[in-house]
């Protein structure tokens, strides 16, 4: 039986993703307000979409700042708060112009990328202390993917028939939601930290109860800034990061498939969101069938052979109608979680030890990073080369990770 204190934890882990998820639901209205009212081109969308997401880059900046200020706990709770403020203003307010939207659009970002890594830190600390890492993150990635079902079966059609404002407007109760969940959870007791004024750093006042002085934070904090030197002196861990760039490398062509799917399959917002929600779901059976079989396979050779797989199915988008876009959604999601999660185990594997979660943050950057150059490289090539030209580059640009994977040490 699972006591209370665990109980919460997985409450709290799982409430977090599915907020996570579930603030994709204005994605599609957004994205109807740049396309059809605006009339940007699909470049264009892309440039924003990668400028949006800058905050997800620099995720061992913030991880800094999280493991050394504060408690987790609380840097959840500001970001909840803050993204409960987003949601007010532009739920509220008249529908705003780009150069206002697009900062509050980063702005809530940011918010989500400190709940994502205040959390994970929780779920690292909690999770190595209860041995339950792998169940916490089982339930993690579940919950997100079941967020974003619902967002595949409401945000295409507020998209249709409303604006982004009701999308907002219709996340205000789940943050208020999740803000009475996080309250629930106590803090581990390592997190506890109390001012005290009137001691100085030393071995006294770092004690066995968690008396951390005022005086002690800035230390502390610079202590931790000089140990990522260790992250960029290790040849292996520096070779993982450079092959999990190129990996994850591939010039974007996702926003132009959909302009087609708009504009020349005539699908509807409603239908576009209803086929993401099936594809959530197939995504599902994909995660349930690699925890199944996971300890039994060879994450090495798994990452050899995803590269031809990722090869493949870029080029099958040659060939892209009605029927074969539906196809490839419902096949390729099954496809993509697999991969995704032997990644995700890789980069646990590979992360160094004593410094687990400054090097997973670091990897999940890297990993961050080489999407937005995917996506920028995708809006650039675009309108120089076209869009078939696009996915065959995007095809051959998988096969250059094969010679780094060849010298990497994966246990």
């Amino acid at each position: 039986m699972i006591n209370k204190k665990l109980f919460w934890i997985y409450v709290l882990s799982s409430s977090i993703y599915f907020t996570q998820g579930v603030e994709g639901l204005p994605g599609s209205s957004l994205f109807a307000l740049l396309k059809e009212k605006l009339h940007l081109s699909p470049s264009d969308i892309m440039y924003l979409g990668a400028l949006i997401s800058l905050a997800w880059l620099i995720k061992p900046v913030w991880g800094i700042l999280i493991d050394n200020l504060l408690t987790k706990k609380i840097w959840i709770m500001l970001s909840l708060i803050g993204s409960l403020f987003i949601s007010l203003f532009l739920g509220f307010s008249p529908i705003l112009p780009l150069i206002v939207l697009i900062p509050i659009l980063m702005l809530g970002n940011l918010n989500t990328a400190f709940r994502d890594i205040a959390n994970d830190g929780i779920m690292c600390v909690e999770g190595k202390e209860n041995n339950k890492c792998d169940k916490i993150q089982v339930i993690q990635w579940i919950s997100i993917t079941v967020a974003s079902i619902l967002v595949g079966l409401f945000g295409g059609y507020i998209a249709d028939h409303f604006n982004y404002k009701i999308a907002y407007l219709s996340l205000i109760p789940i943050y208020l939601i999740i803000i009475g969940i996080v309250l629930q959870y106590k803090n581990n007791k390592t997190e506890k930290i109390k001012s005290c004024k009137s001691c100085t750093w030393n071995s006294e006042c770092d004690n066995d109860d968690n008396h951390i002085c005022e005086e002690y934070i800035k230390p502390r904090l610079w202590t931790s800034i000089l140990s990522y030197k260790e992250l960029f002196t290790n040849k292996q861990f520096l070779l993982g990061c450079l092959f999990l760039f190129i990996y994850k490398f591939t010039p974007g062509f996702g926003t132009p498939l959909q302009f087609i799917e708009r504009d020349t399959f005539k699908w509807s917002f409603t239908f576009m969101s209803v086929l993401g929600a099936i594809s959530s779901i197939i995504s599902i059976i994909g995660a349930i069938i690699y925890y199944k079989i996971s300890s039994k396979l060879n994450i090495k050779k798994v990452l050899f052979y995803s590269v031809f797989l990722m090869g493949l199915t870029n080029l099958c988008y040659l060939y892209f109608t009605p029927v074969t876009d539906v196809i490839y959604t419902i096949i390729f999601s099954f496809l993509g979680m697999f991969i995704f999660l032997n990644t995700m185990t890789w980069m646990a594997k590979s992360t160094l030890s004593g410094k687990e979660s400054t090097s997973f943050a670091l990897l999940c950057s890297i990993n961050n990073l080489s999407g937005t150059c995917s996506t920028l490289v995708g809006a650039w090539l675009l309108p120089l080369i076209g869009l078939q030209y696009l996915i065959i580059l995007a095809s051959l640009s998988a096969f250059l990770s094969l010679p780094i994977l060849k010298r990497l040490e994966i246990n």
